[in-house]
């Protein structure tokens, strides 16, 4: 199936690694251009490589998403290098695993703040599109009980309600607006390697909630994010798409 995506414009926020590297990736595959940006300049260069392999334009800036300042400029210039903007998604993430007012704050500057400025920045390219989409990214932990008490679940909980409401505004502008909800996604530079090897009875537990027995590969989430923002699916807005090999109980309607 042709997902419509060849020549479109994407602008992903924290995507030098984990998820956002797997949807760069898949994206460009189709023929999107794509810029990305991240904290770490090693990293940006290993996705700036990827991209260029695959003959696609692309921008690629290390940035600190905490910077008030920082993604809104990163994408003005990416949607006027690239030519616009056609997709916009932000995977900016931390979880200290703590419930403190430095773990909140911390939550809120890296996670929330960076979607929230990033998407207001790229609004008047998206409105310009035609097929603009916006993808937001929540967590399983938004819905089910995962570590105890803290921030990041609370806040993955309000990107849900906020990619909800968005969906209802912007529709009269013809933008789409979706929530994806992963559960835990295995790539190779991501968490979980890590925990695997440091913490292996926790990693099982978790392995263990999995009805399908093995965890989200990168690229089938990023396969997922793609339909989710393309032209193959004009109409679907302000869904929830949970991806996480069953590991949410809750009937999902």
């Amino acid at each position: 199936m042709d997902l419509g995506l060849k020549g479109l414009n994407a602008i992903l926020v924290g995507a030098n690694g984990g998820i956002g590297r797997a949807v760069a990736n898949v994206l460009a595959a189709e023929g999107c251009n794509v810029a990305i940006c991240g904290r770490s300049q090693d990293k940006v260069d290993v996705v700036a490589a990827e991209l260029t392999a695959k003959g696609v334009k692309h921008v690629a800036q290390a940035l600190d998403v905490t910077d008030a300042a920082a993604v809104p400029a990163f994408v003005e210039r990416a949607a006027k290098e690239l030519g616009g903007c056609d997709i916009f998604i932000s995977f900016t993430s931390v979880n200290p695993g703590q419930d403190t007012d430095e773990a909140w704050q911390l939550v809120l500057d890296t996670d929330v703040h960076p979607m929230r400025r990033g998407i207001a920045a790229a609004l008047p390219a998206l409105k310009q599109s035609g097929k603009g989409a916006i993808a937001i990214i929540s967590s399983t932990g938004a819905v089910e009980e995962f570590m105890g008490v803290q921030p990041y679940n609370a806040l993955k909980a309000a990107v849900m309600n906020y990619s909800s409401a968005l969906a209802q505004t912007l529709a009269a502008d013809g933008l789409r607006v979706n929530c994806i909800t992963p559960g835990p996604v295995w790539t190779e530079d991501g968490p979980w390697p890590q925990i695997k090897a440091g913490a292996p009875e926790f990693f099982d537990s978790i392995v263990a909630q999995l009805p399908l027995g093995k965890m989200t590969s990168g690229e089938d989430m990023a396969r997922t994010i793609a339909f989710a923002v393309s032209p193959a699916c004009m109409t679907m807005t302000g869904a929830n798409i949970v991806v996480d090999s069953g590991m949410t109980k809750r009937v999902q309607f």
